[in-house]
């Protein structure tokens, strides 16, 4: 149908909205609920205590003092987590600027060539399965309410471009993850007499380890013995390594 004199036909959004900021709680019950960010929690948590606790087998096999014990289990704590967070921030950090520069490569094609971006995305949703014709109304309705987010979901399966807060706040969630981890064998080391202590730590290894495996996997939907077994594995087998490596070498 004609348009009325002086109007022209509207273009449909190319740019994305932004994301709505969330307070910190909102994040941190955003991670909580979210399987994945959970299970990366979890791991970053098993990180450090399986890390700390080998640091003290190895120590321990070398017959180090429980003065010395206890500075190489709060620099491991300390050193651990800031590496930690430290890489998550980087990969993240890393993923949003590709993203960012996918958006813009998207925004200038949708720019330069809005009905061949259509066309495009009409073809990606017919080979779905869609009819053509059903196909074509899909994308023209996707480009009319979000050009940009229908461009990046179908050729790189982007849902949603990552808010700028984000790679710090996933940065911050591992640190912490893998301090309270790395503090178990710590509190351990401070409380238990001397005689015991490295049976302590292995019994609290083995409990901690456990009980991180099973909420994992339950938030994760996975096999609960398997996830077990190769926490358990990777958790004894290096403590195992350590202490007899200080055993050897000191």
């Amino acid at each position: 149908m004609a348009l009325p004199q002086g109007q022209s036909e509207a273009t449909p959004e190319v740019t994305a909205p932004a994301p709505a900021r969330r307070t910190p709680w909102q994040r941190l019950r955003a991670a909580v609920s979210d399987a994945s960010s959970f299970r990366g929690c979890v791991i970053d948590a098993n990180d450090g205590i399986i890390a700390t606790a080998s640091l003290l087998q190895g120590f321990a096999g070398a017959g180090a003092s429980d003065r010395l014990l206890l500075f190489a289990a709060t620099a491991a704590m300390i050193a651990g987590g800031l590496s930690a967070g430290g890489a998550k921030w980087a990969e993240e950090a890393a993923q949003r600027e590709a993203e960012q520069r996918l958006a813009a490569e998207e925004r200038a094609e949708l720019e330069a060539d809005l009905h061949g971006e259509i066309t495009e995305l009409a073809a990606h949703w017919e080979s779905k399965g869609l009819t053509p014709e059903t196909a074509l109304a899909v994308a023209e309705q996707l480009t009319a309410h979000d050009a940009l987010a229908a461009q990046l979901e179908s050729e790189y399966g982007i849902d949603e471009l990552m808010a700028a807060a984000a790679p710090v706040w996933s940065g911050i969630s591992a640190a912490i993850a893998f301090m309270i981890g790395a503090a178990i064998p710590l509190l351990i080391t401070w409380l238990a007499p001397v005689q015991i202590e490295d049976t302590v730590i292995v019994i609290a290894v083995i409990v901690s380890l456990t009980l991180t495996s099973v909420i994992a996997a339950k938030a994760g939907h996975l096999t609960v013995w398997r996830v077990l077994v190769r926490s358990l594995t990777v958790g004894i087998g290096t403590m195992a390594v350590s202490y007899l490596a200080g055993l050897v070498l000191f």
